[in-house]
């Protein structure tokens, strides 16, 4: 990354991650001479216009050390004791830091659910914007006191990801307890090269991805993989770096070691923004490879391009499309019941009124609530690219 872009200055909204390990000390609790250091950080970003989120983690960690429960893996319900006691004590800290630097904290409080649903999302959306618009920081956290483990981000990744999306930020900082990307887990390959730069996440950046490095963490270098898969389909910047000295925004500015993710140069709309950024798709529509090279073209999913339904949904619900070779190709809104949709499967538009004894839509998905992922986006891009070359 040149020095143009680490000026962070240039970015308009920038949404920084902070994992629980950088936060809280399992022994002694909350850094406070850490979290003094990162709201400077904060404050300097403001004071250039630049609007900050925070998503922190650590109300759990900080929690369970308040409580002083033992080392280990949590029961759920401990967990979620852990976290009403932390979420208090994680927004006085944070509160009262900013206030030394005369910034106001508003706390949020997300579940899945707040982001996957389309009427929360847009309400929490309305509500991160007014904050910002008043000059707060808004200090935002997964809701853990009521999340299950079916109904849960399970790590603050891929929220800061969905936050940054949500809040139409063009930057996401991850800082953890690594410096960025790696082409293996550097703790257990001596030979891992560093990835200065990565301009588009392969399915190769993938594999590279390891687990979690400590018991205060439960993100590894795979949720933030996926984090920048969300981040950087809605042409949202993403850094990867270690946030275990003082400072480590300063850090990056002054040339500290990091991993930036390119932005899509074509990213989707905010609304299919949402779309592919859900991390729970509710089934799969398993295509043919007429209607694969038909997305790809643009076109909507018509009935008679899928093969095979997978799963209970309804209409208006979120499901994958899974291409030939048994990858997710794209995402939509479906515009039938599961049961509905495996009766028309394979059959024309023309005949869904015979059916269904209903004239229903002509497209199982219509390309306006339809978004490509993966390498299929790539070559959607590509087409549209290669289309107006013609016509030009």
């Amino acid at each position: 990354m040149t020095t143009g872009e680490r000026s962070l200055s240039r970015y308009r909204r920038v949404v920084i991650k902070i994992g629980s390990a950088l936060l809280v000390d399992r022994k002694s609790g909350l850094k406070s001479s850490w979290l003094d250091a990162i709201c400077q950080d904060i404050a300097d970003l403001k004071t250039k216009g630049v609007d900050v989120l925070v998503v922190s983690s650590g109300a759990i960690a900080l929690g369970r050390t308040v409580l002083d429960l033992p080392s280990g893996a949590l029961k759920l319900e401990e967990s979620q004791a852990a976290a009403a006691v932390g979420q208090i004590a994680l927004a006085r800290a944070w509160s009262e830091s900013l206030s030394h630097f005369s910034i106001v904290a508003g706390q949020i409080l997300l579940t899945l659910g707040d982001t996957e649903e389309r009427r929360r999302y847009l309400n929490a959306r309305a509500t991160i914007n007014q904050l910002l618009k008043i000059g707060a920081v808004p200090i935002i956290n997964e809701n853990d006191t009521v999340a299950t483990t079916e109904i849960r981000y399970g790590d603050n990744d891929r929220l800061a990801a969905r936050v940054a999306t949500m809040a139409g930020a063009d930057l996401l900082i991850l800082l953890s307890d690594i410096d960025g990307l790696y082409t293996a887990p550097p703790h257990l390959d001596a030979n891992a090269l560093f990835l200065e730069t990565v301009a588009e996440i392969t399915p190769e950046i993938e594999a590279m991805a390891g687990g979690a490095a400590s018991e205060l963490s439960r993100g590894g270098m795979r949720t933030k993989i996926d984090a920048g898969k969300i981040a950087t389909a809605a042409g949202c910047a993403m850094i990867i770096a270690s946030g275990k000295t003082d400072n480590p925004i300063r850090g990056i500015v002054e040339g500290a070691r990091h991993s930036w993710f390119a932005p899509s140069p074509a990213p989707v709309t905010a609304r299919k923004t949402w779309i592919a950024g859900q991390l729970q798709a509710a089934g799969e529509l398993h295509v043919d490879a007429g209607a694969q090279a038909a997305l790809r073209a643009g076109k909507s999913l018509l009935p008679a391009g899928v093969r095979k339904v997978v799963g209970q949904f309804s209409r208006g619900d979120t499901v994958s499309v899974i291409g030939e070779q048994g990858r997710e190709i794209a995402r939509g809104l479906v515009s039938y019941d599961a049961d509905e949709a495996r009766k028309i499967t394979g059959r024309k538009s023309g005949e869904i009124e015979e059916i269904l004894g209903y004239a229903g839509r002509a497209a199982m998905i219509h390309r306006d609530d339809l978004v490509m992922t993966d390498a299929a986006r790539k070559s959607a891009d590509a087409s549209a690219k290669n289309k107006d070359k013609a016509n030009a």
